[in-house]
């Protein structure tokens, strides 16, 4: 087999980019693969070569020339390796081998403003930038990932075959996910979740909301599961249970459907239940933190999103955790008696605040293409997180909608649907964050986003004695209600009375 007419080319094989490979070999092209490990090369190509006929696309090379001339112009080069400085070496190493007009595809969690300098640098030498999203991890990588392309129009339209095939498929109208996705059987047909984003660093900074959005809506189904197991008592198979029926109905998701599983897994190493013996500390790889300091540098109220970074940070602290037991007390947690009803608060509290998340990820978007001059079509990002993503929900459905409906919604929670929803859920979810604040059970992340919830729909906030504070020991100047928006007063205030100091 010839290895002069590779479609694409692939650095970085890793799990992901094992993964990518062969979901694009599928798809009836040709992948060259590098890495910059020739062991690790020749053991992949030689284990694809055993398993399908498709894989036989894969091409490896152990030098980054063969590599690079192996590819048909304009060169197509995906980057899956570790964000950050080693995004730069690669680039890089593979600028003296190519030429004007090749592109290079970043498929890394990049933090986007890394990815604004890197297409300004490399458009200056006259190579072409893509910042692409890539998220579903390995099994979207493999079937189908949702993919958040950026860069120019121009190097996108050279791409976009590729990547609408690769993608995951939905229905066009339903919103739900196609079935398939089988080795040497892609998914065929459907709405496909690759969509242009918008220029620069786009791609990378939707998919980091996207990252945002994810670390709330675990963390509030981890409260979930933690309201029932407490104040329940219930088991985690009992728990399981009503996670597998609420993905019945608007909850339905990959998160939701993941969690059913885990809590009636048993424990592969003795009695019970793995989740009981799983040790409760979370990781994070930095996109959610990314996310919460963005949201502060552009001055929008993503609370929720920020609450479920801290919770991480907290669980972190385990040994400080174990220690603090000890001394600092709480009440005693009441049983309740009501399951069926606390069930279905702890539903309604799971729900309003899921679209508290999503409605604070958008509105951060929204701040974002104002401040980095973008222009973002937010019913086709809903659309592309339906299938192939993380949180990947029937939910997603509903915001493509509302969007449709209203191009310029201010706000999600507006929408007739959402709107509906709040009203009709909300008396659940302040039950909900009433019984766990007099049980002592944190529940940061419902709690957040109640007080987003009724901060944005309270007409006045107590901002105006914030606002006297300022000007009273800063001078900033304060507005009036009964005066223009715009204008701006000042008071003199008097010296704040100190204390006399006496000596003995």
């Amino acid at each position: 087999m010839t290895t002069k007419n590779a479609d694409i080319g692939l650095v970085g094989l890793a799990v992901m980019g094992q993964n990518l490979a062969l979901n694009i070999a599928d798809h009836g092209y040709t992948i060259a693969v590098y890495n910059r490990d020739p062991k690790k090369t020749h053991n992949f190509v030689e284990e694809c070569q055993k398993n399908e006929p498709s894989h036989e696309r894969v091409v490896g090379h152990t030098d980054l020339a063969s590599f690079v001339l192996s590819i048909k112009r304009p060169r197509k080069i995906v980057l899956l390796v570790k964000a950050g400085s080693a995004t730069d070496v690669t680039i890089n190493a593979l600028l003296p081998f190519l030429e004007q007009g090749d592109i290079i595809i970043d498929g890394g969690n990049a933090l986007w403003t890394d990815t604004i300098r890197r297409e300004k640098e490399l458009a200056a030498k006259g190579i072409e930038f893509i910042g692409s999203g890539v998220s579903g991890g390995e099994t979207g990588a493999r079937f189908g990932p949702s993919l958040m392309p950026s860069g120019t129009r121009k190097a996108w339209s050279s791409l976009e075959p590729i990547w609408r095939d690769i993608a995951a498929k939905v229905d066009p109208v339903t919103g739900e996910p196609l079935e398939g996705g089988k080795p040497g059987k892609p998914v065929e047909g459907g709405f496909s979740c690759a969509e242009y984003i918008g220029p620069d660093g786009a791609g990378h900074y939707v998919k980091m909301v996207h990252n945002g959005i994810e670390y709330i809506d675990m963390q509030l189904i981890c409260e979930a599961y933690w309201l029932m197991k407490n104040l329940l008592g219930m088991q985690a198979d009992e728990i399981g249970k009503v996670f597998a029926e609420w993905n019945k109905g608007e909850l339905s998701s990959f998160l939701i459907e993941i969690t059913a599983d885990i809590l009636q897994q048993k424990d592969p190493m003795g009695k019970g239940f793995l989740v009981d013996q799983i040790l409760d500390t979370a990781g994070q790889k930095g996109t959610g933190q990314w996310t919460a300091a963005n949201a502060l540098e552009l001055g929008a109220p993503a609370n929720a999103i920020a609450a479920a970074v801290y919770a991480r940070a907290l669980s972190s602290l385990k040994e400080e955790r174990v220690e603090a037991s000890k001394i600092l007390k709480g009440p005693a947690i009441k049983v309740e008696s009501d399951k069926k009803a606390i069930i279905e608060a702890i539903k309604n509290a799971l729900y309003c605040s899921k679209i508290c998340a999503y409605a604070q990820g958008f509105q951060l978007i929204d701040k974002a293409q104002v401040a980095y001059n973008w222009k973002l079509n937010f019913g086709e990002i809903a659309q592309i997180w339906r299938g192939g993503c993380i949180i990947r929900a029937r939910f997603l459905q509903k915001i493509t909608d509302a969007y449709a409906l209203n191009s310029r919604l201010k706000n999600l929670m507006l929408d007739p649907y959402f709107t509906q929803a709040m009203n009709e859920g909300q008396a659940g979810w302040r039950k909900v964050i009433a019984l766990a604040v007099t049980n002592g059970i944190p529940a940061q992340g419902f709690a957040a986003a109640l007080a987003y919830y009724d901060g944005y729909r309270s007409a006045d906030l107590p901002a105006n004695l914030l606002q006297g504070q300022r000007d009273y020991f800063g001078a900033h100047t304060y507005e009036r209600k009964d005066q223009p928006r715009g204008q701006f007063f000042h008071l003199d205030w008097p010296e704040p009375k100190r204390p006399q100091l006496t000596i003995d």
